[in-house]
């Protein structure tokens, strides 16, 4: 038998799981696709049509590297939001970014705080470099400001996640809250505020950027409201020392060049954002409708997605999406105990949430076996 290059001992231990399993990956072992793809949190609006367009135009130029330095996009963003392009980082998505904040502030061995429930890409991050991860249970629904203020306290944490507004559970704490988080953090304490879902939620939940600030890195998004989650493009926003430090272990091409110009373009259009906003709420306002006529809770949310309380337990909100994926819906729910009793349905198309009010009642029927 032939000898195998060692792994490191950290990668060695890990184990070879995903936070993951794409509704490609699924349709594949199914082997039909979905008829309503209502689970990911993707914005089945699309794009701007100019954004569209401005893509289909360059589509010829990509024979062509990236610009390393994200220029244009930096300086799109930085105009966006108020401050200077010294102080924004663009990289692969959120996702892309959180591994580099993992790299930069945790060492083995380090105590991380995060919600218990929260986005697991994070986690998976934290677990690549050796972190010891501290989780906290969600408080009614939203995650506990007071209970991840204890965590990163008792465990002398140098790294805090905390998404706002939230996934899984769609809530969301006002502006004043969250600067009052930031203010009662310890300085050696970095906080990521994941806020992936912006663009979405009541104004009233974004505290002013204040890139005075060294221990906190805002983040952002194309994946959600601009819909443009293939492209994998998301950016930070923090002081500008913090994003210097960014850049000595960033990947300098991991931007597409298609990537950075749709970034810019999409930026430019906010009255589509708008739009898609509007349309957003309204999709918002038909599943919590469908919930409610089938008997269920759907809770209140800032997001482009709804969380349903299915009555019961963790065993039973599964069979419901055990039901509708086997009628091909593609839902996802949280699986942690307590959050565990919901399912969560992704604003789609008209024709997509047509099927979702259709299927859902025998999937109920099923769950409940009738």
């Amino acid at each position: 038998m032939r000898q195998r290059p060692p792994l490191t001992p950290l990668v060695d231990a890990l184990p070879s799981t995903v936070p993951f399993v794409g509704p490609e990956a699924q349709e594949r072992e199914r082997g039909r696709a979905f008829r309503a793809r209502i689970g990911a949190n993707e914005s089945s609006f699309g794009p701007s049509p100019r954004v569209i367009e401005r893509m289909a135009g360059i589509a010829r130029d990509m024979w062509m590297y990236c610009d390393p330095d994200n220029n244009d996009l930096k300086v799109a963003v930085a105009a966006h939001h108020g401050v200077k392009a010294e102080n924004v980082v663009v990289g692969e998505g959120i996702d892309g970014l959180l591994s580099l904040v993992a790299r930069m502030y945790v060492a083995p061995g380090d105590a991380v705080v995060t919600s218990l429930g929260a986005y697991p890409t994070f986690n998976f991050h934290i677990a690549g470099v050796g972190g010891r991860l501290v989780t906290v249970a969600y408080d009614n629904d939203r995650e506990s400001l007071d209970g991840l203020l204890a965590g990163v306290r008792k465990d002398k944490a140098p790294l805090v996640y905390l998404s706002n507004p939230d996934n899984p559970m769609g809530s969301w704490w006002d502006a004043g809250e969250i600067i009052r988080f930031i203010e009662a953090l310890p300085e050696t304490t970095m906080l990521v505020l994941d806020e992936a879902y912006g663009e979405l939620g009541p104004a009233s939940a974004l505290p002013p950027i204040d890139i005075s600030r060294p221990n906190v890195i805002r983040m952002r998004t194309f994946s959600k409201a601009y819909g443009l989650a293939g492209i994998r493009c998301g950016y930070a926003v923090a002081e500008a020392q913090v994003i210097r430090d960014f850049e000595k272990i960033r990947n300098h091409y991991g931007v597409s060049r298609m990537a950075q110009i749709a970034g810019v373009e999409a930026l430019a259009d906010q009255d589509y954002l708008r739009s898609v906003v509007a349309r957003v709420a309204a999709g918002r306002r038909r599943i919590a409708g469908i919930a409610e006529q089938n008997g269920l809770k759907p809770l209140a949310s800032a997001t482009n997605f709804v969380t349903i309380d299915c009555g019961g337990d963790g065993a039973f909100a599964l069979k419901v999406l055990q039901g509708l994926l086997s009628r091909d819906v593609f839902i996802r729910k949280p699986m942690v105990p307590r959050l565990d009793r919901c399912i969560r349905v992704s604003v789609g198309l008209d024709h997509e949430l047509d099927i979702f009010a259709e299927e859902l009642p025998g999937a109920l029927a099923a769950a409940r076996g009738n």
